[in-house]
């Protein structure tokens, strides 16, 4: 098996790059999360919020928290803080579930739908310009690698929730 800089570590040489990406991956996400909350701030959203919302703009119906929380590959808990949160601001609205009576549906109200329409026209802006000189197919073939590996990472947790290495006792 071919090894690179991940040799010392039992890295595969995919695995090794895998880990390379998994890091960037995580230092771009943080800046993401900056640029989208500067982006954001002047219309009283953060980045987490403008996500929530962003999620509700497209479907033909409300979701639930739990359906926002797996489309976002996030903790139903932190999108329900961030529902709260929406709701009490007026951005967004609880409603009966016809098909569960505990797990209200999440509505954007006209202030809600204002608000991700703002952020939208800033979105298009801020994209075109830091996209500016870089080929639009090398950023779409990253697109389609992230999502195999969220798809993978996905299988993986979906039919193993402790998914572990079982050769590996850190204990």
């Amino acid at each position: 098996m071919a090894r690179s800089r991940g040799a010392r570590t039992g890295h595969s040489k995919a695995g090794a790059a895998f880990t390379e990406l998994v890091l960037e991956t995580f230092r771009l996400n943080g800046r993401l999360v900056l640029a989208g909350d500067r982006l954001t701030r002047d219309i009283g959203l953060t980045s987490a919020r403008w996500q929530v919302l962003g999620t509700l703009r497209k479907p033909q119906a409300p979701l639930t928290v739990a359906t926002i929380a797996r489309n976002m590959g996030m903790q139903r808990q932190s999108v329900q803080r961030t529902v709260n949160l929406l709701v009490a601001e007026g951005l967004a609205s609880l409603v009966e579930n016809p098909r569960h009576r505990r797990a209200k549906l999440v509505a954007l109200t006209a202030k809600g739908h204002a608000s991700v329409h703002k952020v939208g026209l800033l979105q298009v802006e801020w994209a075109n310009d830091i996209a500016k000189g870089m080929d639009a197919g090398e950023l779409q073939a990253a697109v389609l690698i992230m999502r195999k590996l969220r798809q993978r990472l996905g299988d993986r947790f979906a039919t193993a929730p402790d998914w572990r290495v079982p050769s590996l006792d850190l204990t």
